[in-house]
């Protein structure tokens, strides 16, 4: 409680009694005497608890404070959004509401992984689990210890900041309360039909060796980068010919960017309503294409002038339409076998052959487009109305199997030179095939395009199919669009620009990784499939029930050891294991509202009072990212928005317009700038600039006292005109 009556000039001083003010203050210094008179005095929690929480908690002004990895110190990023979290819970308790500030740590996932791995000298994740590794019981032990490395650091740094909030009653993801609340939340989507397991075609880092959530692609503009690629242009010979008067069976020009898919090619697909045309190169013409007739979109023969002549012979035109069902025979021999042709086998026997897509477009390559199921989210979804089987010869590291025994090993994107080189020189694989039915390379060329890396380690991605578990978001997509009419957003566009269109347009949610360090998917299977069963957990309690053993510890590997015979099982002989899958941290820091609190095992009444809450605040990245999951999560759970109102405010950028870098020291450090110009100047720049209302701004080694007092010239001190 505040030893200060609150009267005169012992309630907040206007300076030191005694002491003249002088006429240059050493703002630094006066701030650091504050702070120790805040901590001597607990003014911080005599501000909470002397204000009541009223019936039902109706004077408590509810914050969440999104969670930040402790495994990395603190950035500007953290520093603008903390004074944006304390001056509304400041103006809050100004008004006599109670506001609570309890601080959160973001404690598993892969940056906590990447970390331990650094740490230990592990460049790969087999080097965990293989024989004579170091075991997924040290590694997470690892991680555990650094998650928590620098959490002093950032009391020392958000106190410095004169920032109010709650340490001691902190609340962390890897808390067994937490990750109890995590469990319940999961059952809870799964009896109610939103959570299944499927197979997907995700964004994959091979690298980190686990799937991405489209959502995370979109979090930050630097995801996307220039990349360099090789295009190729393929004729693929068709088995029967389109015209009598062909002399031989005609050419498929299909056209890639990744040419490492080529291997796995089971369909080309043709927009239906385009129109096609058989077209005739003349035998004389200085061309691979010499001599032969080419299927080609009619609007791209112009494209191809240099490999079909410059007023080629348009022998006739198809619709896509009655291109479809022509089948082709396969670039490689891999998968061209009877056992692989057989129905109900991949691809089976509509593989290799014409389809049609609704998304191909004459926009560029030749309108035939490549399909490889396993590695295209719109390949899959219309090579499975084909009945089209996904061949997958790429394994978690991104390296081609045996299954491609030219080039097993090789990472994909190394395997782009060699797939091309053997297509030009019709060599390797290429030459295995007999001269009438082997596939011609007609075209290469370089091209420069966006291509999306892991926001983890920067490598590229890759897309491929995965097994994972979903929430299926598009079950409840409408209703999400509806609740997000409920919150007050700032700036007010987001509502229905960033955030309502990527509601709008909201796909099924990959929430699992087969990773080591987080809440573990709470999915125990039967390890024979004759016997089929699945049991999910909500609770310590049901754990317990049916394993009869204490759980003290959710992480792995001790809750892989939970095991018991399947009851579904006549023969006694099979055995229930857990799926060996963790939670997407998101999922985790999504929960955080009811989690931080272990609802539904604790404080039922006060968290059903008290939610939505009334404010968040974070970048604009995390319309993408936490707006984004705790949003998911309230409309499956409980139907309701999960804040009323928030701040989205905008990025802050290096001395060079870049993205902030440790690396590169693009800007000036924090603890200088405190010394030097004191806290509440780097407060009042902050705050009063556009980067608070969705702008950008760079941050550049400059005077904040010296800024913030042209702020104060330009807009008028309080009170004055």
């Amino acid at each position: 409680m505040s030893n200060f009556a609150h009267n005169g000039d012992a309630f907040y001083p206007l300076h030191r009694p005694g002491q003249a003010v002088p006429a240059s203050p050493n703002l630094p210094r006066i701030e650091e005497e504050i702070l120790a008179y805040w901590k001597q005095d607990d003014t911080f929690r005599a501000s909470v608890e002397n204000r009541a929480t009223g019936r039902n908690g109706d004077n408590e002004f509810v914050f969440y404070d999104g969670p930040p990895f402790a495994n990395g110190l603190p950035h500007y990023g953290h520093l603008i959004t903390g004074y944006a979290k304390d001056a509304v819970g400041r103006f809050q308790t100004q008004k006599g509401h109670r506001v609570e500030r309890r601080f959160g740590w973001d404690t598993h996932g892969l940056p906590a992984e990447l970390e331990a791995q650094r740490q230990l000298g592990i460049e790969d994740v087999t080097e965990i689990t293989r024989p004579g590794g170091i075991g997924i019981e040290k590694f997470n032990e690892a991680c555990r210890s650094s998650v928590l490395r620098y959490t002093k650091e950032w009391e020392d740094y958000v106190t410095r900041q004169a920032r109010w909030v709650d340490f001691e009653h902190d609340y962390k993801t890897l808390d067994p309360d937490y990750t109890e609340s995590v469990l319940w939340a999961f059952k809870q989507l799964y009896d109610k039909g939103l959570a299944y397991q499927g197979h997907r075609v995700l964004p994959y880092c091979w690298n980190d060796r686990t799937p991405l959530s489209n959502h995370e692609l979109k979090m930050d503009d630097d995801v996307y980068q220039d990349r360099t690629d090789n295009t190729v242009t393929v004729g693929l010979r068709l088995e029967k010919k389109l015209r009598e008067d062909s002399a031989r069976p005609e050419l498929a020009l299909i056209w890639t960017t990744t040419p490492w898919t080529l291997p796995s090619n089971s369909a080309v697909a043709v927009g239906p309503e385009i129109e096609y045309s058989l077209v005739e190169v003349d035998a004389a013409h200085n061309s691979k294409l010499a001599g032969e007739r080419v299927i080609i979109a009619s609007d791209l023969i112009g494209a191809y002038a240099k490999e079909l002549g410059e007023e080629p012979s348009v022998v006739a035109t198809y619709k896509g339409s009655e291109l479809v069902g022509t089948h082709y025979h396969p670039i490689y021999d891999y998968f061209d076998t009877p056992e692989r042709r057989a129905q109900g086998a991949a691809p089976g026997p509509n593989g290799w052959s014409i389809i049609a897509a609704d998304y191909v477009t004459t926009t560029d390559g030749t309108g035939l487009v490549h399909q490889a199921p396993a590695f295209g989210e719109d390949d899959m979804w219309t090579c499975m109305e084909y009945g089209i089987g996904v061949v997958l010869p790429v394994d978690e590291g991104g390296m081609f199997t045996r299954e491609v025994s030219d080039y097993e090993g090789m990472q994909i994107f190394d395997a782009n030179r060699y797939v091309v080189a053997d297509l030009r020189e019709q060599a390797g694989p290429i030459a295995r095939r007999a001269p009438e039915i082997r596939a011609v390379l007609v075209r290469e060329k370089s091209y420069v395009h966006s291509y999306p890396h892991c926001w983890r380690c920067r490598k590229p991605l890759m897309y491929k199919a995965v097994s994972s578990w979903f929430v299926k978001v598009t079950e409840i997509r409408e209703r999400m669009v509806e609740l997000n009419q409920q919150i007050t957003w700032v700036p007010e566009h987001i509502k229905d620009g960033i955030f309502g269109k990527w509601l709008a347009g909201a796909r099924d949610w990959s929430i699992s990784r087969n990773r080591f360090w987080g809440a573990p998917i709470p999915v125990w299977v039967s390890d024979n499939p004759e016997y089929p069963r699945v049991d999910v957990y909500g609770s310590k309690a049901e754990l317990e029930a049916d394993f009869g053993v204490e759980v003290t510890n959710f992480h792995r590997p001790f809750i892989d050891q939970l095991t018991r015979p399947n009851p579904d099982d006549p023969t006694g002989k099979s055995t229930m294991r857990r799926i060996s899958d963790v939670f997407d941290c998101w999922f985790e820091s999504g929960s955080m509202p009811f989690a931080q609190v272990h609802y539904p095992f604790e404080n039922r009444e006060w968290f059903e009072n008290h939610y939505p809450g009334d404010f968040i605040v974070e970048y604009i990245g995390q319309t993408r990212g936490w707006f984004y999951t705790l949003h998911v999560l309230a409309t499956a759970l409980f139907d309701r928005p999960a804040f009323r109102s928030c701040v989205s405010h905008g990025i802050l950028l290096g001395n060079d317009g870049a993205k902030m870098s440790k690396s590169l020291r693009n800007y000036p450090d924090v603890n200088i700038v405190f010394n030097r110009d004191g806290a509440d100047a780097m407060r009042w720049t902050l705050l009063s600039s556009p980067v608070m209302r969705g702008g950008t701004l760079i941050v550049k080694e400059r005077r904040c006292v010296t800024r913030c007092v042209r702020f104060t010239c330009r807009c008028g001190l309080p009170g004055t005109s």
